[in-house]
């Protein structure tokens, strides 16, 4: 069988050194049908390895799930990276970063406050093994020593830029990983990954494993800054960043490809292997985006593009083309045959998506909406509950109580991350963390106060990783505590299904728009369209007008729309579109200038610094 090492100055495939040339590439951030199409452009640019991440979440939503089946099929992505004639480096985390819900780590391992959080914690490592059993025997398969593409394996993930346990509690933990993972069988080399800087190569490794680094400029200085620390065998930049993720209420990251191209090739030159991070970024489908907290909580936007050198849908970009001409420098190419544009799955923003408008013309009013959306019935409180008292580890929540005409204001302490504050049916406000906005103004007389809480994605970098969702109490008033709640999970990924229930209900939803009519303003609800298009084309979903919520595309739910940008359109993978009878649903929370959305062109990914 092949073997793979890591020689004293260079990785040795089958005894002969081998300048790995990786990109990364998230199964779970592209629709399953298209895998094998970005794949097969990863080889035309010249790369030989593809790189992805696990997130555990993704694949253990609930403690006693554990999925891998569809879009997490991790077996079939590899079959096809193998089936291309590349080889893979995964990279199962526990924690992976990543701008992912969490980090990849499942919001219900915290909800026991006692399990540790990326340490050497009892309860936390056994549930790390049981997550290692689940997957790791699939990636055992396929290592190269055993036929497959799988090349390396990570331990952990920029461990040295997390927490201050003293070093021999870290490597500690480190060591316990290690062995977790050897124990389902992955003989192949194990490495870390940290940032170009000293302290944190120093913190985040062990000396028996490879350290490689992550950078995205300056590659001579920051291999140098490596080799302080890998003292022998090959440098490898594990994540060498090409472009940047987006986040809700700022621009759309971009790095020039020239800048890009020209520290690749230094890089390359010196003998480094590399990952770009990304090659391909994909989207947050659904309701998978992280978010990050310095002081100001930023939600990670649907799209993760990233600027990378093939765009959202798949279209290859000048930066595309400037990486494959450097790489080509170093190594060989095979000759380019996909064109400039477009994909083989779906029509690509530079051959045009097809152009339409669609009225939205089933509404229900979303206060009516909200019952045929719970999960389970309301459950009584004599405190303000956390979205993890629910067991919800993402998506919505409903919180309800009686108000009285002194109460006057409604103040909690935090509000992970927002509510929509509505009395007797009406909306009064807004409580928001990012703008810490924890205070709303009530009317002056008795009545029914809901809120509806949105979880926008937990933090998935820094020290706020694995902290709880929803209302943090105590909730006060302008005269009293509020300890009465009642409060329950919504099934807002069954929104769809159950709008079309909550339709055919008495006095639930408002009279249809008629044929050819254009719907006017409307409010908060659940809103419905169908149209007709090209079946099997990617599609740009447009929503001007509209506030902030989730749209779905004939039951799969895209993920999330904000008028605050910078991302201005939704991409619709082509394997979501039929040629007749499409389903175009909207959860609005706010409410929107007319009924109508469009299907544009191309993607409108917002303002740049540049």
């Amino acid at each position: 069988m092949p073997t793979f090492d890591i020689g004293p100055e260079d990785f040795e495939l089958d005894g002969r050194p081998m300048q790995v040339v990786s990109g990364a590439l998230h199964y779970f951030r592209v629709h399953p049908d298209q895998w094998a199409d970005r794949i097969r452009k990863a080889r035309l640019m010249g790369l030989n390895t593809i790189e992805t991440y696990v997130p555990w979440n993704f694949h253990a939503p609930d403690p006693d799930v554990f999925d891998l089946t569809g879009r997490r099929d991790l077996a079939r992505f590899l079959d096809l990276v193998a089936a291309e004639g590349l080889y893979a480096i995964v990279r199962p985390g526990p924690y992976i970063c990543a701008e992912w819900d969490g980090g990849g780590l499942p919001g219900w391992l915290f909800a026991d406050p006692e399990v540790g959080v990326r340490r050497h914690e009892p309860r936390f490592l056994a549930a790390i093994g049981t997550y290692f059993a689940n997957l790791l025997p699939l990636v055992a398969e396929r290592q190269v020593t055993r036929g497959g593409p799988v090349l390396m394996v990570q331990v952990e993930n920029e461990y040295g830029a997390y927490g201050d346990d003293p070093l021999p509690e870290r490597q500690q933990y480190l060591r316990a990983l290690v062995d977790l993972t050897r124990e389902q069988g992955i003989d192949v080399p194990l490495f870390t990954c940290d940032q170009a800087d000293d302290e944190m190569l120093a913190r985040g490794g062990l000396p028996e494993l490879h350290k490689t680094a992550t950078f995205g400029s300056r590659s001579t200085e920051r291999l140098e800054i490596l080799r302080r620390h890998q003292a022998t065998g090959p440098l490898m930049c594990m994540e060498f960043w090409n472009g940047w993720f987006d986040s809700w209420g700022l621009e759309h990251h971009i790095a020039p490809a020239e800048a890009n191209a020209a520290d690749l090739d230094d890089l390359l030159a010196a003998g480094g292997s590399v990952n770009l991070y990304m090659f391909h970024g994909g989207t947050n489908f659904g309701l998978t985006s992280g978010a990050n907290d310095k002081g100001i909580y930023r939600p990670i936007a649907t799209s993760y593009d990233y600027d990378a050198p093939l765009a959202e849908d798949g279209t290859p970009t000048a930066k595309y083309h400037a990486m494959r001409e450097v790489i080509a420098r170093h190594l060989p190419v095979a000759e380019l045959d996909v064109g400039s544009s477009g994909s083989e799955t779906g029509s690509g923003a530079g051959s045009g998506a097809p152009v339409l408008e669609v009225g939205l013309t089933a509404q229900v009013p979303l206060a009516h909406a909200l019952p045929s959306l719970l999960r389970e019935d309301l459950q009584v409180f004599t405190s303000t509950p956390t979205t993890d008292d629910l067991r919800l580890w993402s998506g919505f929540a409903v919180y309800r109580t009686r108000i009285r005409p002194d109460d006057l204001v409604l103040t909690l302490s935090e509000v992970r991350d927002r509510a929509v504050v509505l009395v007797d049916d009406e909306q009064v406000g807004v409580l928001d963390r990012g703008s810490h906005t924890f205070a709303v103004a009530l009317p002056a007389r008795a009545g029914d106060l809901t809120l509806l809480v949105e979880d926008q994605g937990r933090v998935n970098y820094g020290k706020r990783i694995g902290e709880p969702k929803g209302l943090i109490g105590p909730a006060r008033t302008a005269v009293r505590t509020i300890d009465d709640w009642e409060a329950a999970a919504l099934r807002v990924e069954d929104a769809p299904e159950l709008l079309r229930a909550a339709l055919d209900a008495p006095g639930r939803a408002l009279p249809p728009v008629p044929d050819g009519a254009v719907p006017g303003p409307v409010g908060a609800g659940l809103f419905r369209g169908t149209f007709d298009s090209a079946g099997g084309a990617d599609h740009f979903l447009r929503l001007d007008g509209w506030t902030k919520g989730l749209a779905w595309v004939n039951g799969e739910l895209l993920g999330r729309y904000w008028s605050l940008g910078p991302t201005h359109t939704l991409y619709v993978p082509g394997p979501l579109v039929r040629e007749t009878g499409n389903e175009l649903v909207l959860l609005e929370l706010h409410g929107a200038s007319a009924g109508r959305a469009s299907f544009v062109a191309g993607p409108d990914l917002g303002i740049t610094e540049q």
